[in-house]
């Protein structure tokens, strides 16, 4: 088992600062007491795009971070958007890429990485050249949303028609690039997305769009690690996460899994904490949607 040793650069926080040294201590201290044999751990992925990309994209990642960490990671998908949410809920993964740790009814997770990629925003987005050009043509319209669960892609837009007045039919995809090909057809006349998933879709299916609305930035999506996942193996995987883009066998896993879905750097993934997502925790707060999940 191959352990990178850099824990104290690992756990800087975004001003270059580094944590306290009893903390970085006891880190290093749990790393000690990794188990010899390999165990597997559930590496939950929130359901954005089929289940044959995120395969894909995900699992070249999480053999190389397992092979780093001494642990298996084994991929799991949920087959839309709300079963994600209902399976991040009940606490069936060990590790989870989702910002559904954030819903109010969360409480078992806690953030250890953060991605790389550029803060990602809601929008509300119609077909390039179509006759929608702004917000206010959409009153009456089927709309598309992935889910009633997803942020980006249904809470954060459809908050912002509520707060407008603008009353439209809502339509459900199963997940982003569902409602996404919704929209491409011309089934509905915009839907509410993530922009980043967006941009990746569009750019793979040479597909134009116009941007009715977008929200403030948010943070790339988290992974989250369960709390009873042993801290000396959150540590490791940690650790393991945030050293693929510093390598350069992690840089060609990073590159390969980024060309399957459009992805754009920077790639890979750095340490984070819970504060660095107090934005999402004060959305969900203060939203006047009320179906969240």
């Amino acid at each position: 088992m191959r352990l990178r040793t850099r824990m104290a650069g690992l756990f800087a926080d975004g001003t270059g600062r580094h944590r306290p040294v009893a903390f970085v201590a006891l880190v290093a201290g749990a790393l000690a007491a990794l188990p010899a044999a390999a165990a597997d751990y559930a590496f939950g992925v929130l359901a954005q795009r089929s289940a044959q990309l995120t395969a894909e994209y995900w699992n070249p990642i999480l053999d190389h971070v397992g092979r780093q960490a001494g642990v298996r990671l084994v991929l799991k998908i949920a087959r839309t958007s709300v079963e994600s949410s209902e399976a991040t809920g009940r606490g069936d993964y060990d590790f989870v890429y989702s910002y559904h740790v954030f819903r109010p009814s969360v409480r078992d997770y806690r953030v250890i990485l953060r991605s790389r990629e550029p803060a990602l925003s809601g929008q509300i987005v119609a077909a390039a050249g179509g006759s929608v050009a702004d917000l206010r043509d959409l009153a009456g319209q089927a709309v598309g949303f992935p889910s009633t669960a997803a942020f980006m892609g249904y809470v954060v837009p459809f908050d912002q028609l509520l707060r407008r007045g603008i009353e439209v039919t809502p339509v459900f995809g199963g997940n982003q690039e569902g409602i996404m090909a919704q929209l491409k057809a011309g089934r509905i006349a915009a839907a509410g997305v993530n922009s980043g998933v967006m941009q990746g879709y569009a750019a793979r299916e040479g597909f134009r769009y116009r941007v009715l609305w977008e929200s403030p930035p948010f943070p790339g999506l988290p992974v989250a690690a369960h709390a009873r996942v042993p801290p000396a193996v959150v540590a490791a995987v940690g650790q393991a996460f945030a050293g693929l883009h510093e390598s350069a066998e992690g840089q060609r896993v990073l590159a390969a899994a980024a060309a399957v879905v459009g992805q754009k750097p920077p790639l890979g993934f750095v340490a984070a904490t819970p504060a660095d997502y107090r934005d999402y925790v004060e959305f969900y707060r203060r939203t006047v949607v009320r179906d969240v999940r």
